[in-house]
């Protein structure tokens, strides 16, 4: 079998995009999708994405993470399959389109993708650090030194120590300036640190306007990968009106046998 696929970024965060329309790709394999995401052997990604019809709106994103297995909502690749969909002619400027954590707008101006994501209602604050599901669970701890911090290491001994089976992203964060945070995480099945994680991004403005670290409603957030913004309202129910806003960028297009 023969399948052409497209290699995207959105900050360093990298996805093997595929269009499915007519279903040709056996996506119930999981080790076949843990191949091709793997740097060695195959491709290589922190994910894949199949771009799918769907009835009610422009298509369907199906998101696998890189060991294989289908994954919760992902913010960078959410944003990259809003370019794959402009690429292939699909959508023009807007869209809307359905994810595994539900239904998603977005629009691209001048090649920044602004995603808007689920409203987030409940906040676990803990004694260090805090717990939300911004479309992927994530644990938001500040840290100092963040440049040279035991990502890796801290990370999995968070992830699987604290959040069991499961388990959680786990993000650490150092204040730059007032509205400024740097990020870098570690992400479930991954299972390494990534250049950047949309969801994570989001869930640290979140967080940190939440801990009153910032009363900004407008965050930048610094990672490895790149720059990203995360704008929203926080109303009588929680944070609402959010949206992740950044490049996302195609690296090239290829064809593998397998």
């Amino acid at each position: 079998m023969t399948i052409t696929f497209y290699k995207f970024q959105g900050t360093g965060n990298d996805f093997i995009m595929i269009d499915n329309r007519i279903g040709e790709f056996p996506k119930t394999d999981n080790n076949l999708i843990s191949f091709l995401c793997d740097r060695h052997l195959g491709i290589g990604a922190d994910g894949l994405i199949l771009l799918e019809n769907d009835i009610s709106t422009d298509f369907n994103m199906i998101y696998y993470n890189s060991d294989g297995n289908p994954g919760s909502m992902c913010g960078n690749g959410g944003r990259c399959i809003v370019a794959f969909a402009q690429f292939l002619g699909i959508i023009e400027q807007k869209t809307e389109f359905n994810a595994v954590d539900g239904l998603h707008h977005a629009t691209i101006d001048n090649g920044i993708i602004s995603l808007q994501m689920q409203k987030v209602t409940e906040i676990m604050a803990k004694p260090n650090c805090l717990f939300l599901n911004t479309g992927s669970p994530h644990h938001v701890q500040m840290v100092s030194n963040l440049d040279t911090y035991k990502v890796v290491e801290e990370g999995a001994k968070l992830r699987y120590g604290i959040y069991g089976k499961g388990g959680s992203n786990i993000n650490f964060v150092e204040q730059v300036s007032h509205n400024d945070f740097s990020v870098r995480t570690y992400e479930r099945g991954v299972e390494n640190e990534t250049l950047s994680c949309g969801t994570g991004v989001t869930a640290v403005a979140l967080g940190m306007h939440y801990w009153g670290k910032t009363n900004s409603e407008e965050v930048n957030i610094f990672t490895i990968g790149g720059n990203l913004s995360v704008k929203f309202n926080k109303g009588p129910e929680g944070y609402e009106n959010i949206r992740l806003e950044g490049p996302a960028k195609q690296v090239y297009k290829g064809i593998i046998e397998i």
